[in-house]
């Protein structure tokens, strides 16, 4: 990828669109620290954690959920929305048939997908908002700090004005994201969105690495120095290397099917007669089935919390609902859920990615066929059981990807250890770094591949 890079800034082209990447991130990440009047960012991060959704938002963010700046909601609202019209693309006629209409369609869908990332950017900031900031007492993050340093949100008008001027605040901050993702998809290199993401992960781990550091050599909030934590440090990035190994295998593993297209004669030519193979990922499906399953676990934890913000039962729910219940069946419970939310998703984001029957019937349309297997439903039924076991293979790599950290959670409390380093940068998180970096070196080298082709020749 190095190399990738070294030959990008050779050409002018492209080393201006990464240039104007890199502005356009650095704009993404100034945003991260604009703090916004009203918000308690101490009393907000203190809030949030224990929370397995909200904090990987908040990684996503860039760490701007956690400190509650200007980008607090970060590209979340948008990738939502982009999720929600393509489930619905799948069962709504209309939108299945803009989804068919080229350029034009994907127009109206882009526009369909910017109003709905509006509505879930409000209905998300009004809940974080009521969830973690208007419960009434005395460790209310929200305080209105534009009108007095500790203005207490007292009466019911002061909190439902604070509740509005915030949202407002951070819809227009995750429009604001959402419209740099596009500019540099338009202008940049590779996809704005997922660079987003990849630098949000990557700078929350780097603003902890260097507070352990900090706390290695200096000490943190008037304390000594403690050498002992590069250990900590040590061990994290050790892991982490292992973790990325493992990682890229896996996602960069592939099932060829060999595909034989018979000779065709037309005219005074002949066509066909090569081979070639359909690639089916084992991780086809990335991460999503990941952010669905902590999406929908959380749900009743939040929804809860809008309910009866102080009540005992929110307390019980959030502790079933968030992987933290005291007792050791809870803690089963929660996980054998979570499996189960991820096997479901994964199966079903990989039937919405890979449909048996269309890709059974362009085979054969083009007089393709697999080798020792029939045309038509045959082929259909093989390719749609290859697909249901790497599905599998794929789901069990997931579960595994979300219960490593728990587990290092585990082992390093009772080791008496901190375990700061892999709540910040979780299994998850790496997944989604190196899915984006995969990404990213792909994106590069086909413009590399496009700018040196010339004239039906590479240069």
């Amino acid at each position: 990828m190095l190399e990738t890079i070294k030959n990008c800034f050779k050409n002018k082209e492209i080393r201006t669109k990464i240039w104007i990447t890199l502005v356009l991130l650095l704009i993404f990440r100034l945003g991260c620290y604009i703090p916004v009047p009203g918000i308690n960012s101490k009393t907000f991060s203190e809030a949030i954690e224990g929370q397995s959704f909200l904090n990987i938002m908040s990684s996503i963010s860039g760490g701007s959920l956690a400190n509650a700046t200007l980008f607090a909601l970060g590209i979340s609202p948008y990738i939502n929305a982009s999720i929600i019209v393509q489930l619905l693309s799948v069962g709504i006629p209309a939108l299945e048939r803009l989804s068919k209409q080229g350029e034009e369609g994907r127009k109206r869908i882009a526009q369909i997908t910017r109003i709905l990332t509006i509505v879930l950017a409000v209905a998300q900031a009004l809940g974080i908002i009521i969830n973690l900031g208007l419960n009434g007492g005395g460790t209310s993050a929200i305080k209105l700090s534009f009108f007095g340093e500790d203005s207490s949100l007292g009466t019911t008008g002061a909190k439902w004005f604070a509740a509005i001027f915030l949202t407002v605040i951070y819809t227009a901050g995750a429009m604001l994201v959402m419209w740099i993702g596009e500019r540099i998809t338009e202008y940049g290199i590779s996809n704005g969105i997922s660079l987003i993401i990849f630098i949000g992960i990557i700078s929350t781990a780097g603003e902890q690495l260097v507070r352990k550091f900090t706390q290695a050599f200096v000490g943190i909030d008037g304390g000594a120095a403690q050498p002992s934590v590069l250990w900590e440090v040590l061990g994290f990035v050790i892991l982490t290397v292992i973790e990325f190994m493992a990682i890229c295998a896996v996602d960069l593993s592939e099932r060829k099917i060999p595909v034989q297209y018979a000779k065709q004669v037309k005219g005074r030519r002949m066509y066909g007669g090569q081979s070639t193979v359909i690639p089916m990922r084992i991780s086809g499906s990335g991460v999503m089935p990941l952010i669905f399953a902590f999406a929908i676990i959380s749900a009743p934890a939040m929804i809860a919390s809008l309910a009866a913000p102080d009540g005992t039962a929110t307390t019980r729910i959030n502790e079933w609902f968030s992987g933290n219940s005291p007792y050791w069946y809870g803690q089963l419970i929660y996980t054998v859920v979570l499996c189960v939310l991820i096997f479901a998703f994964s199966f079903f984001y990989s039937s919405m990615q890979f449909n048996p029957d269309d890709v059974s019937k362009t085979i054969q349309q083009n007089g393709g066929f697999i080798q020792g297997i029939r045309p038509g439903k045959p082929t259909s039924d093989y390719l749609k059981k290859i697909n249901n076991r790497i599905t599998l293979f794929g789901a069990i790599y997931l579960t595994i990807v979300a219960l490593v950290p728990s587990i290092l959670a585990v082992i390093l409390s009772a080791a008496g250890m901190s375990t700061d380093l892999i709540s910040v940068f979780s299994t998850t998180g790496i997944l989604i770094v190196v899915s984006c970096a995969l990404e990213l070196d792909k994106q590069l080298q086909s413009q590399l591949m496009m700018k040196n082709y010339k004239k039906g020749f590479l240069k």
